[in-house]
């Protein structure tokens, strides 16, 4: 699952799927463009130093990631709209049960606000992310969930954008 959104400063979280189940860490990356087209990175060694903490009573099925800009999800499958799906939905999974937004909050959100990197195409199995920003942490949609805020309220989306809720009087 080679992707460059697994860097230093990220908390990565992995579903485990047996117990006693073992983490690998492998291949490191100096440089890697979108979809590793060549089949490699920029292969190096790594001295790395991380922790590792069970959460008990989540229940994730594809990887997730957070860093100061980001929340992502990540999906592993062939052919890549089906990797692409998994990834959807685990964003979708992760904004409804961790943000409180119900599925139609969560869905407007990623429809305005989503972005898709990719990590790998080269290899059998298709590796995508998809992302949300999170820099704007006051935003509307993580303060309130999915409850309207009044009529005129500045509000700001994750992915930056601004605007204000306007009533229509229709005839």
């Amino acid at each position: 699952m080679d992707y460059r959104g697994f860097r230093e400063g990220v908390t990565v979280y992995f579903p485990v799927w047996a117990e006693g189940g073992l983490f690998f860490l492998g291949d490191g990356h100096a440089l890697q463009g979108d979809g590793e087209i060549a089949g490699t990175g920029l292969e190096i060694s790594m001295d790395v130093q991380f922790s590792v903490d069970l959460i008990k009573g989540q229940h994730i099925r594809w990887p997730r990631g957070e860093d100061r800009e980001y929340i992502f999800t990540v999906g592993n499958a062939r052919p890549l709209d089906q990797c692409v799906q998994h990834t959807t939905s685990e964003m979708l999974r992760w904004l409804t049960t961790q943000y409180g937004l119900d599925i139609q909050g969560a869905s407007q959100l990623l429809g305005q606000c989503v972005r898709y990197d990719l990590g790998n195409v080269f290899d059998l199995e298709r590796t995508t992310a998809t992302l949300a920003h999170t820099r704007n942490k006051q935003s509307i949609w993580f303060r309130h969930g999915s409850k309207a805020p009044a009529i005129g309220t500045p509000i700001g989306l994750p992915c930056g954008h601004r605007f204000s809720i306007t009533a229509n009087q229709h005839a």
